[in-house]
């Protein structure tokens, strides 16, 4: 089955771009709005429209399949690519990428995902958002040739001893609304929460971290009071985007001990710490997030700490899978580009005997949740991010309702 057209298109993303460097220096809230200079290439503003480039690949049965570049919340940020807005790249991708993809047959995916993701043009790979956007369309375009799910594609052409699909946890993003979002979150019974947006040491962490303590105190006796049975055990998320590091001027001894008195706070609920220290470079947050799990490990902390930041490619996924840096990786879906990597990623770190958690950023749409979405289903990542935006309810429903629909389509076939 080939493609005979490609239909390119601006679009907008479930949340906005933030200048991540800007806010770690305490540029100040202004409504939903930001006040303060952008200290990332690329930003005007410290916040402004996540932007994402539509792709449309008519085959020649005309059927369409479909997918959307899109880029992280904090673009240009940990060693990503740069600030990825429509107007900039569209003409780029109509330019070198369309005449390229009509004639390209999609009868299976990985072959052809695999050229696009590599492509060079002028000696440069490719933003990560158009191989994003551009594998997604392939295997949506694959799905539609052969009459199957996405998911069901990925398996039986990545994962094909695992024939039975299966249910994977969803973890919900709070955003910075971390109360009545949590609400939301427990009336639904998400499976992991609240994510809670913790990227600024003096509102939201405290300089001795007092802030996070109190919120993880508040976070559990909201669960037990609020839940509607007592066997739900969520598994509490929180992003601190480096912000311990920060406030204990990277004192292994006094982040560990740090880690003690939140694992007691969040008791009985198991707790997750994603970022919690960020070097500036791949190799010195490596080094660092390793330490910091020996040590936890050691002093039998059961928290286990998600490694996100410079944790990008899929070579970077495998770099930190075999050096045990953290308990579970953060596969950073846009970053990783095609999605062909995304597959691999989740079953090297399965393979490794690591986490795996198909994640990825508010800043994304509702095709590439589904996408993404399919491929964790496939390939059973350990957990999978409810996406895009902060509302809780818009992204969980996406993700939730894609998974439902894919498993009882597909194993209804077996």
């Amino acid at each position: 089955m080939k493609i005979i057209d490609v239909i390119l298109t601006k679009s907008y993303t479930g949340f906005y771009f933030d200048d991540q460097k800007a806010i770690k220096k305490d540029a100040q809230k202004d409504g939903f709005m930001y006040v303060g200079e952008p200290l990332t290439e690329g930003f005007k503003e410290v916040r402004v429209p996540g932007e994402a480039i539509s792709v449309q690949l008519v085959l020649e049965n005309g059927a369409v399949g479909m997918g959307d570049c899109a880029a992280v919340q904090y673009s240009g940020a940990g060693g990503r690519d740069p600030l990825f807005l429509a107007d900039e790249y569209l003409p780029f991708i109509e330019k070198h990428i369309k005449p390229m993809l009509i004639g390209e047959d999609v009868t299976t995916f990985k072959k052809v995902a695999e050229k696009y993701d590599r492509l060079k043009i002028d000696g440069k790979h490719l933003h990560t958002a158009i191989r994003y956007g551009i594998t997604q369309a392939l295997l949506s375009a694959t799905a539609q040739a052969n009459k199957k799910t996405m998911a069901e594609v990925i398996r039986d052409e990545y994962n094909p001893l695992h024939q039975i699909l299966a249910r994977v946890p969803i973890f919900a993003q709070s955003g910075d609304d971390r109360y009545i979002n949590v609400d939301k979150m427990i009336l639904k019974e998400v499976d992991s929460l609240p994510h809670a947006l913790i990227n600024n040491v003096k509102e939201k962490l405290g300089y001795n971290g007092e802030i996070l303590l109190d919120y993880i105190t508040w976070l559990k006796n909201r669960i037990i009071e609020k839940r509607h049975r007592a066997d739900y055990q969520p598994i509490l998320h929180v992003d601190v985007y480096g912000t311990i590091g920060i406030a204990f001027n990277d004192d292994y001894d006094r982040i560990v001990e740090y880690c003690r008195q939140l694992e007691l706070a969040a008791s009985p609920f198991k707790l997750r710490l994603e970022g919690p220290i960020d070097s500036g470079n791949r190799e010195g947050t490596m080094l660092a997030l390793k330490e910091i799990r020996r040590r936890l490990d050691e002093a039998m902390i059961g928290i286990e700490i998600v490694a996100d930041e410079w944790c990008n490619t899929l070579e970077d996924i495998a770099y930190f899978a075999d050096n045990k840096a953290g308990h579970i990786l953060q596969i950073k879906t846009p970053d990783l580009g095609g999605l062909n990597n995304i597959a691999e990623a989740i079953l090297y770190c399965k393979k490794a005997g690591i986490g795996a958690y198909s994640g990825g950023t508010c800043n994304e749409t509702n095709l590439s949740a589904e996408a993404t979405t399919s491929v964790a289903i496939a390939c059973q990542a350990d957990i999978c991010l409810a996406k895009p935006g902060m509302d809780v309810d818009g992204g969980y429903m996406i993700v939730n309702n894609m998974m439902e629909r894919v498993i009882h389509l597909a194993n209804s076939r077996k």
